[in-house]
């Protein structure tokens, strides 16, 4: 579907569905009632982006193929927006498409192969698996249409296939994270008379997004502490593990031996019963939702443990309302979809592209109605 529907329509549909979402792989998928755009917007450009020469014609581009992960998710609503706020300001057409879920593997392909058939100049794809995706991919790399990666990108494509790609720097959102904790429990950790111990609750060690998180707060909190003069161990896990004599602070990091929630709650558990924890951080919505169910029957979030998370979900955001959570951090949503129509209307007129880190969000229960956090957190 083109974009040719009211601006009213999006209005309501966003103020229904604008919280929920998130892009990662372990992240469970409800369900949906359509699979491609539901309406237009035409709010301004998100903030940080570039804003477009209205005085140029982009109208020979023709229409920009987005094949997205999904409406399942209303992070992927909030993608669209910020598609249709770019295409506003660069004045051309998209036609935003995803599978009914993130399973759904052939029926990303066949929107892929249909976008392919229709000659386009530019398209763009958040692939579910690149495999699957292959045989198109190189259709299109033949036929000299440039792909445009977004979210999670198109990794392990053919070389040249995939031109740029419009996605979070996880490091850089976990170094984030961990800026936002270290000023949270300095304190604490100045004063302690013992050795002190923080948590990091990690999905898995596999996906490069969910390691890149936890690499980068645990890399950020132990350079701030040395720098303080405090000894920093880090055990656990042997990806992260750098275990050190006579520390004054222990970072444990655990993940769970399968992807599931309720072994997700007992690393938290763990954790928790461990009177020397100050501070625990989920590395994504997996882990921050096994943070709070493991406190459950425990009390400790929000009281003598700081609790930090990554991603949003009504979980998540419940928490952060309520002070369990201090704060988490959020993709940019909103920007992902910006900055991938700016991308495909650089690569659509030949010009160089490069890949774009679309930022990231420190959110708290003071900050996350602001309407430049609000569309970015998701249910």
């Amino acid at each position: 579907m083109k974009k040719k529907i009211t601006s009213i329509l999006l209005a309501a549909a966003m103020t229904t569905v604008m919280f929920t979402g998130c892009g990662q792989a372990a992240q469970t998928s409800g369900e949906t009632t359509q699979n491609s755009a539901p309406a237009e917007t035409t709010q301004t450009a998100a903030e940080g982006s570039e804003t477009a020469d209205e005085a140029v014609d982009n109208s020979d581009i023709g229409t920009i193929y987005l094949v997205s992960k999904g409406f399942q998710h209303q992070f992927w609503q909030a993608v669209y927006q910020g598609a249709n706020e770019a295409a506003a300001e660069y004045g051309v057409e998209i036609d935003f498409q995803g599978p009914d879920n993130e399973s759904a593997y052939a029926q990303q392909v066949q929107m892929l192969n249909n976008a392919i058939n229709n000659k386009p100049k530019v398209i763009g794809l958040a692939a579910l698996d690149t495999e699957s995706c292959l045989a198109s991919i190189e259709t299109a790399q033949a036929n000299g249409i440039p792909i445009v990666g977004f979210d999670s990108g198109v990794p392990g494509a053919p070389e040249g296939a995939i031109v740029a790609n419009a996605s979070t720097d996880n490091y850089a959102a976990g170094e984030l994270a961990g800026e936002e904790t270290y000023a949270l429990i300095s304190d604490t950790v100045a004063n302690a008379a013992d050795t002190v111990r923080i948590g990091v609750m990690s999905q898995d060690a596999t996906a490069e997004s969910i390691v890149n998180r936890g690499s980068g707060f645990i890399d950020k909190i132990k350079s701030l502490m040395e720098a303080d003069g405090k000894v920093v161990s880090v055990e656990g896990h042997d990806l992260w593990a750098n275990p050190v004599d006579g520390a004054n602070v222990i970072i444990e990091v655990v993940v769970p031996a399968s992807v599931d929630a309720s072994l997700s709650a007992i690393d938290a558990q763990n954790l928790l019963n461990k009177q020397d924890t100050i501070c625990i951080y989920a590395s994504n919505q997996f882990s921050g939702e096994g943070l709070i169910n493991g406190d459950a029957n425990i009390g400790r979030l929000g009281n003598d443990v700081v609790g930090v998370a990554f991603d949003s979900g009504a979980q998540i955001k419940a928490a952060v309302k309520e002070g369990k959570f201090a704060g988490a951090v959020t993709q940019d949503p909103v920007q992902i979809g910006y900055k991938t129509v700016e991308l495909c209307v650089k690569a659509a007129k030949g010009e160089a592209v490069s890949d774009v880190d679309t930022g990231c969000k420190w959110y708290t229960a003071e900050n996350m109605e602001d309407p430049d956090i609000a569309p970015n957190l998701y249910d």
